[in-house]
């Protein structure tokens, strides 16, 4: 009885023993994949980061069109604008808009549409960590990102980041300053209120949306937008350096 009951531990370690085997390697390349974000975001103080679309297409030798601004050069009317288009809570969140993601999981388990509750913030998580697909998965990972990201970073800085980075046009136009000399022919620094609320709504879809002709629709997006921002710059006044020029 001993022998047979030393086997059976012997077989039963053996197994373990296999089953850690495969799952090492994953394990390990999950443990990479966590401390990628972890080591990165607080070099990003300093170092302009590149998107994971913008690296995509550098490594298949696309096009990319993208050059750096910083906060301070980038119009105080067109980060109102973004900010009232995009993450209205952004300077008083702490990385997620908890109520917009609570309303979000709700419809989605009630089987309606879901109208996204991404923050700015999380959308920096995603440009440079994740993959863009509307995923529970991806999802999931956003959260905690935005959080650490919010945590180490700025809100001035996750704001520069985020203008940046964001696909702002096709054929690779990254950044506000390519996305400003696309639609208009001009620099990033001065914007009528008219062609920064254009410049915001285009970044749902920039794609498709084209603030150099804008349709009917997409005007009247960016009047609303405009609205907002006028009437609740205050909104915006983290990632303001003194009084706006507004």
């Amino acid at each position: 009885m001993t022998t047979i009951g030393n086997d059976r531990v012997a077989e039963k370690s053996k197994r373990k023993g296999g089953i850690w085997r495969w799952l090492k390697w994953p394990a390990a390349a999950l443990a990479l994949v966590l401390a990628i974000p972890l080591l990165l975001v607080p070099l990003y103080w300093v170092v302009p980061p590149v998107s994971t679309l913008m690296l995509s297409r550098y490594l298949t030798l696309q096009p990319v069109d993208r050059q750096w601004r910083g906060i301070d050069e980038i119009s105080d009317r067109l980060k109102t604008s973004v900010i009232l288009s995009e993450d209205g809570q952004f300077c008083r969140h702490l990385g997620i808009d908890v109520a917009a993601l609570r309303a979000e999981i709700e419809d989605y388990f009630a089987g309606e549409p879901v109208r996204g509750a991404s923050t700015i913030t999380m959308q920096v998580a995603r440009n440079l960590f994740l993959w863009n697909d509307r995923s529970l998965i991806r999802k999931a990972l956003e959260i905690p990102l935005a959080v650490y990201i919010d945590l180490i970073l700025p809100k001035r800085r996750i704001m520069e980041i985020y203008l940046n980075i964001a696909e702002w046009g096709p054929d690779g136009t990254f950044g506000v300053e390519a996305g400003a000399q696309r639609a208009f022919g001009t620099t990033a620094e001065n914007f009528t209120w008219d062609r920064a609320s254009l410049l915001a709504v285009t970044l749902p879809n920039p794609h498709l949306r084209t603030p150099a002709n804008p349709s009917a629709g997409l005007r009247r997006v960016a009047g609303i937008v405009q609205a907002r921002a006028q009437q609740f710059s205050g909104h915006a006044s983290c990632v303001f350096d003194g009084a706006p020029e507004l």
